[in-house]
């Protein structure tokens, strides 16, 4: 078993990299490894299958992504790398992140095959040839069973977040996609544990794989405490979601999310947050996928000032900068309880985590405090007072474009236009998406309109453009 670098991790360039792919790293603001990267991939690079233990967000893609874009040929128009996700939400921002790493590489084409879209736009971009596969288990055999997934050319596997594949049921899927694959193959197998399945899976379809721990720094919710403030305040239940607004009000994070335990909770807590002019999205099992999608990128865009979500709805989801979290009702599952305030504070900024906690729930926080080892900070709601400033307002504005990634448009396209002939700062643009169909660009929020009128009278990619606002503003 190998365990991670503790001293300074390794710079990318001691990796046996092509120039341009050190370049890119560069841009990209790669400059030093991460422990898990540093562990792994040397290895990974030689072509050794591997099992890695590493947490969530120990930057794991690109440990992995580097490895298969070292292996791949771009002139070979077949998929000859594939990455099974537990949900759409990881399997898109894997796609997002190896699209960056591959930039060096020329025209890679890579593909999110889940459930939750419509497969015909799947099966046809398929057809056209793609060199890069990522998916759930359960779409990508659909896509086997239909044929219109070709694994023959397949050199490299790779399991992300392999124990939740199989917390979520995915075991026998897992075997069958295996089972379709090539056996001459490398196969890189992630996941945070290493429950009985998993041990079974490796001795099952690895080949002499090196063991690679990277084991957390303490455990979450004390590494945590450093960066994170957190805070609980004694509610009534008729009083606990307008609660959540005098938090808001008072601290004022320009972006939030809120734990419910439940979908009638997010519905009814999103009302009572617009009613009072604030722009807050549920996120819940009920939203069809198109929704979900549109929910995530706006609030991803700082266009959305509070994302109001179950637990099983927000798995998966990695959101930068996010300044505060807000328990509306406190978990019955203290390890929920530290993975939902662990999504503020990251990368060395920090974070707020606010508790709303009735006398029902006071057994519940107590078995948290007893879990982590030190008490909570408690505060009384009614020593809170608004903030100035006024209403809480996002700085952005989602703009939809209609015409994607099968119009051939990129980032660069809807930057351009943006900044050329429409005359905006690059400092008023910010998040740019492309989905398959529709575009999604960030824009300031005191330019919004003015930017879906200039770009409505110009072109991209030779055609008009249609677009339109995405928020809740009452205009």
């Amino acid at each position: 078993m190998n365990t991670a670098p503790t001293a300074d991790a390794l710079a990318f360039a001691h990796l046996p990299l092509g120039r341009a792919q050190q370049d890119n790293l560069a841009q990209l603001g790669f400059e030093r490894m991460t422990p898990v990267q540093a562990a792994s991939l040397p290895a990974a690079l030689s072509g050794r299958d591997l099992i890695v233990q590493a947490p969530t967000g120990s930057g794991k893609t690109a440990a992995f992504g580097l490895g298969l874009l070292h292996r791949l040929d771009p002139a070979l128009w077949q998929v000859q790398a594939l990455v099974l996700c537990p949900t759409r939400e990881l399997a898109d921002q894997v796609c997002e992140e190896l699209r960056r790493l591959a930039r060096a590489l020329g025209n890679v084409k890579i593909l999110s095959l889940c459930g939750g879209a419509t497969m015909r736009p799947q099966r046809e971009s398929l057809a056209h040839g793609a060199h890069i596969a990522v998916g759930t288990p359960g779409r990508l055999l659909d896509h086997l069973d239909r044929g219109s997934l070709d694994l023959a050319a397949l050199g490299t596997l790779v399991f992300d977040e392999a124990d939740r594949m199989l917390d979520m049921g995915f075991m026998d899927d897992m075997v069958r996609l295996v089972s379709q694959c090539p056996k001459r193959r490398q196969t890189l197998l992630f996941s945070a544990t290493f429950p009985a399945g998993i041990e079974q899976l490796a001795a099952r379809f690895l080949s002499e794989p090196q063991r690679i721990t990277v084991a957390a720094p303490a455990p979450a919710a004390e590494a945590a405490a450093g960066t994170i403030r957190e805070l609980a305040f004694e509610v009534s239940e008729t009083e606990r979601l307008h609660a959540v607004a005098t938090l808001l009000a008072h601290y004022r994070p320009a972006s939030a999310i809120a734990f419910c335990n439940t979908k009638q909770q997010c519905r009814d807590l999103v009302d009572v947050l617009s009613a009072q002019g604030l722009v807050a999205l549920a996120l819940h099992g009920d939203l069809e996928q198109r929704e979900r999608d549109q929910v995530l990128i706006r609030f991803a865009n700082r266009s959305v000032s509070v994302l109001v979500a179950t637990d099983v709805a927000a798995r998966g989801l990695d959101i930068d900068k996010l300044e505060a979290v807000i328990n509306v009702d406190v978990t019955p599952d203290a390890e929920v309880h530290v993975h939902r305030i662990g999504r503020t504070g990251r990368a060395g900024q920090d974070g707020l985590a606010l508790s709303l906690v009735s006398m029902d729930e006071m057994g519940r926080i107590g078995r948290i405090e007893l879990q982590r080892g030190r008490p909570f900070e408690w505060l009384p709601l009614s020593g809170l007072t608004p903030a100035a400033g006024g209403p809480l307002r996002p700085a952005m504005v989602t703009l939809q474009i209609l015409g994607g990634r099968k119009e051939k448009i990129r980032p660069g396209d809807v930057l351009g236009a943006l900044t050329g002939e429409a005359g905006f700062a690059g400092s008023q643009v910010g998040k740019i998406k492309v989905t398959d169909f529709h575009t999604y660009v960030a824009v300031a929020a005191d330019i919004a309109d003015e930017a879906v009128r200039r770009l409505g009278r110009g072109q991209l990619k030779g055609r008009k453009v249609k677009l339109r606002r995405l928020d809740d503003v009452v205009r």
